[in-house]
């Protein structure tokens, strides 16, 4: 499970470094945050009709368009790269509403040892070449049927899923899923909206190879959502690992 990322670069260079356009309304300086959960704003990239890259910002937590009420994202922050192609919700946005949601990091938290569930090390991840990470998400437009069947501006929503699949060896001993990263040769096939089989991009949704993050233990202050601020990412030199090489605690997104 992916429940909470870093973003603190601005979007205009995010969006430099991807080779995308601002979407209209963006800020280009943003608002750094080390510590985004759900529900947050997070920037992901779409391809429009021309198949150019635009960086849009959109709502942490997919509502589907046909949802009565947008409360129902609260619980789809992460969508299982295995079972997205028959579920309802996410469907119809992998044939033809993939994004690439970018941030700078990710967080996981591990379980040292078994007989102690609730005492969890919280552990950073990132590239480790440095570039941005782009995971496969997808995303949906809502608004309020009730009040207009045209988009209305009062209650439309913008909202994105971070598809997750099996942890690769880069997470050995913190987590047994991890994102799906898309790497930058695979971008435009994840994005092309003329591709609308989820067949065809199923082998853009594997694990990471190895080498591709790095990682360190972090302050527990990451734990409360509230907390922000570089020293998020920073290394906890006093932070208990020495179990980590015990089994992974199986999960559920």
């Amino acid at each position: 499970m992916c429940g909470r990322v870093d973003i603190h670069t601005p979007p205009a260079q995010l969006a430099r470094a991807l080779e995308a356009q601002l979407a209209a309304g963006v800020d280009p300086d943003g608002r750094p945050s080390w510590n985004v959960g759900p529900t947050r704003a997070v920037p992901a990239v779409v391809a429009d009709d021309e198949h150019h890259r635009v960086l849009d910002v959109f709502r942490w937590g997919l509502v589907p368009h046909w949802a009565k009420t947008p409360k129902v994202g609260y619980k789809m922050i992460n969508a299982r790269a295995e079972t997205a192609p028959t579920k309802p919700a996410y469907r119809q946005a992998l044939q033809r509403r993939r994004c690439l949601v970018v941030v700078d990091g990710f967080y996981e938290w591990a379980v040292p040892d078994p007989a102690e569930p609730k005492r969890k090390v919280p552990f950073y991840f990132r590239r480790a070449d440095g570039a941005p990470i782009t995971f496969a998400g997808l995303y949906e437009a809502w608004w309020d049927k009730t009040r207009s069947k045209e988009p209305d501006p009062e209650s439309y929503l913008q909202t994105c899923v971070i598809m997750t699949t099996d942890a690769g060896e880069d997470l050995a001993g913190v987590h047994d899923r991890m994102p799906v990263i898309i790497e930058p040769a695979d971008r435009d096939r994840w994005l092309d909206p003329e591709v609308t089989d989820p067949e065809a991009v199923v082998p853009l949704r594997r694990p990471a190879p190895p080498g591709t993050l790095e990682r360190h233990p972090v302050t527990t202050e990451v734990n409360n959502p509230r907390n922000d601020g570089p020293r998020m990412i920073t290394p906890d030199p006093d932070a208990e690992v020495g179990l980590l090489l015990g089994p992974v605690r199986e999960t559920t997104d």
